[in-house]
């Protein structure tokens, strides 16, 4: 892992040098969007919705649009001027017990690495933190902007870790706008729901769980690749980790050598009999256009013996089908 952020942690004199690290990361299928015709991606530009014409990213600024439809267009010295901190702390406000937080607040999660200065107080603190059951509420600048987070212990195979898990601000938690209306429940309905939890009781486990969905998109591909339902593109002999047809991508490259010296590329999908009879001839051909090309660079009298050569050329081709 890539550490995405150093600071410290600080509570009371105490301060605990950290590294940042995500700890997940998204593994949902991805798809392209693509001409269903011959598989070319789809381009989009940058069109302004007024004029109709496209946009460099150098004339692209940030708009804030009002309620009644108002568009307020906020330059880079605008943006300059907002509040913005470079805190590299991350400060501990308050330590709290942890069924106090409601889970839907969590947002994004990363694990925090000691420095090898902080390894004893980074101990001190995740033992303190899992012996009192709380988590730290704290403050954070990631990204320029300020955040308030938590910090708590979890369990991995590499042992315990403090994990800072950001938070959403009471304002961005939805209320719902519908009501649950139940009737009358009875006692014997109560009981036959409790006898269902109980036996469907048990302890989470996510190894019992797997995306059903990937796998299916995973075995649809490879089923197709292998049958041959593969649209050939001109980024298909990219190297991306997959060997897509490396002969047509060696072809290609030797017609394009031999291209850049002058010569004509060889068919690579005529028949050995036939090349055998033609291969000559045409060899011959790409020898003379490159000598008449440098004959055509020097003096006059060099361009009179490349003609003669030239008037030769008939006579071999002859020879060449009388061979065949």
């Amino acid at each position: 892992m890539r550490a995405i952020w150093k600071g410290a942690v600080s509570f009371g004199l105490v301060s605990v040098p950290v590294k940042l690290y995500a700890a997940t990361e998204s593994h949902d299928v991805s798809f392209r969007q693509v001409h269903a015709k011959d598989g070319g991606r789809i381009k989009y530009q940058r069109v302004c919705s007024l004029d109709g014409e496209e946009v460099p990213y150098s004339d692209i600024a940030k708009g804030y649009e009002t309620e009644d439809g108002e568009m307020v267009i906020l330059s880079d010295d605008d943006m300059a001027e907002l509040p913005a901190t470079s805190s590299r702390e991350i400060a501990v406000e308050k330590f709290v017990p942890s069924d106090q937080i409601d889970p839907l607040l969590f947002e994004k999660s990363y694990y925090l690495e000691p420095e090898k200065s902080g390894a004893k107080p980074y101990a001190l603190l995740r033992q303190a933190l899992k012996d009192a059951d709380r988590m730290a509420v704290v403050t954070v600048a990631l990204r320029q902007r300020t955040s308030v987070a938590v910090l708590r212990v979890r369990q991995t195979e590499r042992g315990d870790v403090i994990v800072l898990q950001t938070m959403m601000w009471p304002d961005e938690v939805r209320v719902p706008d519908f009501d649950v209306e139940v009737g009358d429940v009875k006692d014997t309905e109560v009981k036959m729901a409790h006898m269902l939890v109980e036996t469907l009781a048990g302890d989470f486990d996510a190894s019992e769980f797997e995306d059903d969905y990937a796998g299916a998109v995973e075995a649809l591909v490879k089923a197709k690749i292998e049958g041959g339902e593969v649209k050939r593109t001109e980024r298909s002999t990219k190297t991306s980790g997959e060997v897509v047809d490396l002969l047509a991508a060696l072809q290609k490259s030797v017609a394009a050598a031999k291209t850049a010296r002058g010569e004509a590329p060889v068919d690579s999908d005529s028949d050995d009999s036939d090349s055998g009879g033609s291969t000559p001839a045409k060899t011959s051909t790409a020898r003379k256009t490159a000598a008449k090309k440098s004959a055509a660079k020097k003096a006059p009298a060099k361009k009179a013996a490349a003609k003669k050569t030239a008037k030769k050329a008939p006579a071999k081709r002859a020879a060449a089908k009388k061979a065949s």
